[in-house]
């Protein structure tokens, strides 16, 4: 018990790190260029204590649950050395945990003239035939970059087809599906793979899972795209709270919290019954690791259903309304810079990044820290963000940004470590989760209603923008490792071919 409330004190501190600084911001700009009533301002506090809270809880629940499970049924599926069985099982996984993924039925209410369940199953549908398409890469080495390469040439040929107002929000949805129910799980699922290959690649194939996972969705939103025409005219902003006392803000959060408590259970529970159907058949842990399981389930479920309420019913509002005040401006271009900076701060406070900067520094026995892949992320997303209000302000075409974008970040893999450019595809998936879903699709929506844009074609992109940077921005980081290496290397050889040259009177005074 002593061992628990000692690492819930580092969760709490953790999370203190990471939601803090976004709330300053926002405070300094309600009370300077931005003001907006006490009602929200209430709300937006009320909500940024529970996502502290609930980072606190989640950040724990995955180490000793998600994370753990996810190990385990990759390394059993493995075992068996059946194929028909590693492909079904994981379609299924896929399938089941997309339709879990909060962030997903988040965006699905915002996208409009298409029905919530056409968009979720359309999209788990996508997840679970890449999630096989990525497992099979694993088993048989297949190189990700030129996976990658096939895979993305699908998706801008497909794009050709689709009317140009549905392109971004099939860019989301790759980034959205990918978030705090979906990576924990599927990451360690690629670490109990690998563990059973024996070869030197091994640890860096357990990445790009994610990676793949995110291609999906957007194939498949994109044929949807074909036969649903989205109108930008059916977008409902959120509504904006007026509280008169500290009764009615707890009321307003009560009144949400139920949605939630709800959701999460639905969203768990497929992923709880695959693991005991897999625990009977097949892994057969002892008491006390099952116990630990489901404590750490408990901490997952209490954490996440504290986060998306205050996410929600705290931070969506406020966003859209900073969006519309900062936008209406005269001088609006603020708005580009502001939100760099918002940007790179609030990736720290995606519950999913702290999953993957943890994996990554254990996977590479340090050799890439945590606050390295942190700082990378915070400015991949820092110039997303400056892009996509870039795009809020002057209605510039997606693609302008995505087809270089995407063509630079796989140029890129052919030069850094395979390992780089895996980690560096996953993070982008990892990087747009619910954080990115409640505050800054908002608050781009606020801003182009502020401006007259159009919500479908100028708003929606923030996603995919999150989701694209940090593929680069990371792979530069495992460049510039690349080269110190490459130099150490270089010096290493030169000390020994001094050394070799000296007579033995040297080498003694030496």
């Amino acid at each position: 018990m002593k061992v628990t409330l000692e690492k819930l004190k580092e969760k709490l501190k953790e999370s203190l790190q990471a939601v803090l600084p976004i709330v300053c911001i926002v405070l300094i700009l309600c009370f300077s260029i931005a003001p907006i009533s006490p009602s929200i301002l209430l709300c937006f506090l009320m909500g940024a204590v529970m996502i502290v809270l609930g980072l606190m809880f989640f950040t724990q629940g995955a180490e000793t649950s998600m994370t753990p499970m996810g190990e385990k049924v990759g390394a059993a599926m493995t075992r068996t050395k059946k194929l028909w069985i590693v492909v079904s099982v994981s379609f299924i996984l896929g399938f089941i945990i997309t339709i879990s993924e909060p962030d997903l039925q988040v965006l699905a209410q915002q996208v409009p003239s298409i029905p919530n369940a056409v968009i979720v199953l359309s999209v788990a549908l996508g997840v679970g035939l890449f999630l096989v398409v990525a497992l099979l890469r694993m088993l048989f080495s297949i190189p990700l970059n030129k996976l990658l390469i096939g895979c993305y040439i699908l998706v801008f040929g497909l794009a050709c087809f689709v009317p140009e107002t549905f392109w971004a929000v099939a860019f989301d949805s790759g980034g959205v599906t990918t978030g705090p129910m979906t990576v924990p799980f599927i990451m360690a699922l690629g670490v109990g793979i690998s563990a059973i290959r024996s070869d030197r690649h091994a640890a860096n194939d357990s990445f790009g899972l994610v990676a793949l996972c995110s291609v999906g969705p957007i194939l498949a939103v994109l044929a949807l795209g074909m036969l649903f025409k989205p109108d930008g005219s059916a977008y409902t902003p959120p509504i904006m709270p007026e509280i008169a006392d500290s009764a009615e803000l707890w009321e307003l959060f009560q009144v949400g919290l139920p949605t939630y408590i709800e959701e999460i259970a639905v969203s768990l529970a497929p992923i709880i019954v695959f693991f005991g159907i897999f625990q009977i058949i097949s892994l057969k842990l002892s008491m006390r690791n099952l116990r630990r399981i489901l404590v750490g389930l408990l901490y997952t479920y209490v954490g996440l259903v504290l986060f998306l309420t205050g996410a929600n019913v705290g931070f969506m509002p406020a966003a859209n309304y900073l969006g519309q005040q900062m936008a209406s401006h005269n001088f609006s271009w603020i708005i580009v810079p502001l939100g760099m900076l918002i940007g790179f701060f609030i990736v720290k406070a995606e519950p999913a990044v702290y999953v993957l900067n943890k994996q990554v520094e254990e996977l590479t026995d340090g050799a890439i820290s945590a606050s390295a892949m942190g700082a990378a992320m915070s400015i991949g997303v820092a110039t997303s963000v400056g892009l996509a209000m870039l795009r809020v302000l002057t209605g510039l075409n997606i693609m302008w940004l995505l087809i270089p974008g995407y063509a630079i970040a796989i140029g890129l893999s052919f030069y850094v470590p395979k390992i780089f450019t895996a980690i560096a595809f996953d993070s982008g998936g990892v990087a747009s989760g619910p954080m990115t879903a409640t505050f800054l699709l908002p608050f781009a929506q606020g801003a182009c209603i502020a401006v007259g844009g159009n919500i479908v074609t100028d708003a929606f992109g923030v996603v995919a923008m999150v989701a694209m940077t940090p593929l680069i921005t990371i792979q530069v980081l495992g460049l510039v490792y690349q080269l110190q290496k490459n130099r150490a290397v270089k010096r290493q050889s030169e000390l020994v071919y001094v050394f070799d040259m000296m007579d033995d009177d040297a080498i003694i005074n030496l």
